[in-house]
């Protein structure tokens, strides 16, 4: 293995490498970065040489983390996929959809395994969930976080939101019919804080709050299905169920499901505590020996940068509507996400 791009996420993929290394089956061999003085730091805390570059990778690794900057994603990983090498690409997948279209393409011809970096899918309480789901009608989530200096040159919906996006398009299974969202830039020259309701064909809405400008960090899920309500806290990746069987509700006459209602049951599925990284990076090894199809494929990748951009777009379009252009400028004034 090696890790092209040790920035702020590119350390952490170089850090549980070295971890799965003491269990066996994995080696690190190196870290590659642009910026010397952060691959000089990476290569003396891990203890593996700082690499020349992307040349010297070939035919000496099986696979490759790419955390570079979003906008070099398509051009690190075509010489990387040509040279016969799987890749872990971080999120979001691509700074475009033909770029992503053009990775997709890549992949196919060089028949390489190539997984996208969307880090909630291997929560453990987003995976406890999985087996729960039956018909998702409504969801409402949440992630809010104290502003960093951390990725100000990209709009919260591709720092931040594309999370549960991924998540939620995972859940719901059902094309996106329609997008209304508002954002506003508060400390940045991006949109710092988002609101977006979308609603799917299959008639599931979900509303996302995505803020880098809270008081309080918070991650959270919540949605409703037929007599059930499922809440998860990514952050304690804490799982809680709450049923209902409307046999039993009906029994107690006048009553609208009070709390000690007979008919309402809460349970806390188990689940086993464990670093989403370590989690996906683990994945992708196993996709990697075994060539199999990784669980967050590029498809999955595109999606969600599909959606994200739409979000965007709506946004524009609302701030377009209240005449505050000047505030949420076009993709052209922009910089590509990082």
């Amino acid at each position: 293995m090696a890790v092209v791009g040790v920035g702020a996420f590119g350390r952490n993929h170089a850090r549980v490498y070295r971890e799965l290394a003491q269990q066996g089956g994995v080696q690190l061999i190196g870290v590659l970065d642009s910026d010397a003085a952060a691959a000089a730091a990476a290569g003396q805390r891990f203890g593996v040489p700082v690499l020349s570059s992307l040349a010297a990778l070939k035919g000496t690794v099986d696979a490759v983390s790419v955390a570079v900057p979003t906008v070099h994603h398509l051009a690190v990983a075509r010489e990387l996929l040509e040279a016969g090498i799987d890749l872990l690409i971080e999120k979001p997948l691509a700074a475009s959809l033909d770029e992503a279209d053009e990775l997709i393409r890549l992949a196919q011809r060089t028949g390489r395994v190539v997984q996208v970096g969307h880090l909630e899918r291997f929560n453990p309480a987003v995976r406890a969930t999985v087996p729960l789901l039956t018909r998702p009608l409504f969801f409402e989530v949440h992630r809010l976080s104290v502003f960093t200096p951390r990725s100000l040159d990209v709009d919260v919906v591709l720092d931040l939101m594309i999370h549960d996006l991924d998540v939620v398009l995972s859940f719901v299974d059902s094309p996106v019919k329609e997008i209304r969202a508002v954002g506003l830039p508060i400390l940045s020259e991006r949109v710092d804080i988002a609101n977006v309701r979308m609603e799917f064909d299959s008639g599931c809405v979900a509303n996302f709050t995505a803020s880098r400008v809270s008081t309080e960090r918070v991650r959270k899920l919540r949605f409703f299905q037929p007599h059930q309500y499922i809440s998860i806290d990514y952050t304690r990746q804490d799982l809680m169920v709450f049923s209902v069987d409307p046999s039993k509700a009906a029994a107690v006459p006048g009553e609208l499901l009070p709390s000690a209602n007979p008919g309402i049951s809460m349970q806390k599925p188990p689940v086993v505590a464990e670093e989403p990284l370590k989690a996906e990076l683990r994945a992708f090894l196993d996709a990697v020996r075994s060539r199999s199809k990784p669980l967050v494929g590029l498809e999955d990748g595109r999606r969600a940068l599909a959606v994200a951009l739409d979000v965007l777009a709506a946004i524009r379009e609302h701030s377009r509507r209240l005449r505050l252009e000047a505030l949420v400028p076009p993709p052209a004034a922009r910089n590509n996400p990082a």
